[in-house]
């Protein structure tokens, strides 16, 4: 009898202590993010946990199958877009928290030459030529940055020689690795994931093709809706734009600035 009140006395002393202390939420946030955002991002992402503990899970792909995606109801926290038209699209249909949408970024396009091309290529308007048999970019059905190198071959005339070279990425990270593996004589990229690479590129003008401003939101019902805004502010400010324009992304409140060649 006297086991059983100390085993009894130990459990209600167990029970007490674990009611003083808060619950610890193991839940990481949910952003789902564009695919020309994925090194900013998770440097970004490293950094927000480093200085917050919040954990991050990224969900990347091409902007028009993730906002499909949110719209059928999957779970996201924060919605980082690669052109700010989606997110007004989803507030449309009441699914962003409308005070949380901010643009954070304008994105550029290049001409990403594959280092096993033996074309010469120096420009745009060079993949109108015949030697020049396919090119990658990220579906314009869905990719913002799929419709700005569409835009940029109509702006030159030269979309119905190029369209029936290209290879369709499902995003603008699928089209680079086309390149990159030597299946395209070139790629039209995001200038985010060009500075990362070893490989030649050029910045398109940003004339030839409508601006792509990104914009973001918290999504509507987030459980971690607190943290999801934390995450936005962090992206937009000091600790967070100097990442995004190492990345070669044009700020908002700042001016374009040219990048060189490489």
């Amino acid at each position: 009898m006297k086991v059983f009140y100390l085993a009894l006395l130990f459990s209600l002393l167990v029970i007490a202590a674990s009611c003083g202390k808060p619950a610890v939420s193991e839940e990481k946030l949910i952003v789902a993010a564009a695919s020309d955002l994925i090194p900013a991002f998770r440097e970004l992402g490293t950094s927000f946990e480093r200085a917050t503990g919040i954990k991050i899970t990224f969900n990347f792909s091409s902007t028009g199958i993730l906002a499909r995606q949110i719209e059928n109801g999957a779970p996201v926290d924060l919605f980082a877009a690669a052109n700010i038209g989606f997110i007004d699209g989803l507030e449309k249909k009441g699914l962003i928290i409308a005070d949380t949408k901010a643009l954070y970024a304008r994105g550029r396009i290049t001409l990403w030459i594959a280092p096993t091309n033996k074309a010469e290529i120096t420009k745009l308007e060079d993949l109108a030529r015949p030697e020049v048999e396919k090119i990658s970019i990220a579906n314009p059905e869905h990719a913002p940055y799929g419709t700005a190198a569409r835009e940029a071959f109509q702006s030159l005339g030269i979309w119905s020689t190029a369209q029936p070279k290209c290879v369709f990425g499902d995003n603008v990270r699928q089209a680079l690795q086309y390149a990159e593996a030597g299946e395209v004589n070139a790629a039209i990229v995001a200038l985010s994931l060009s500075v990362q690479t070893n490989g030649k590129w050029i910045l398109i003008p940003q004339e030839l093709h409508q601006p792509l401003d990104q914009a973001l939101a918290v999504i509507k019902g987030s459980k971690r809706e607190k943290e999801a805004r934390q995450f936005a502010l962090f992206i937009n400010g000091p600790q967070g734009r100097p990442i995004m324009r190492k990345y070669g992304f044009i700020l908002p409140g700042e001016e374009p600035v040219s990048a060189p060649e490489k």
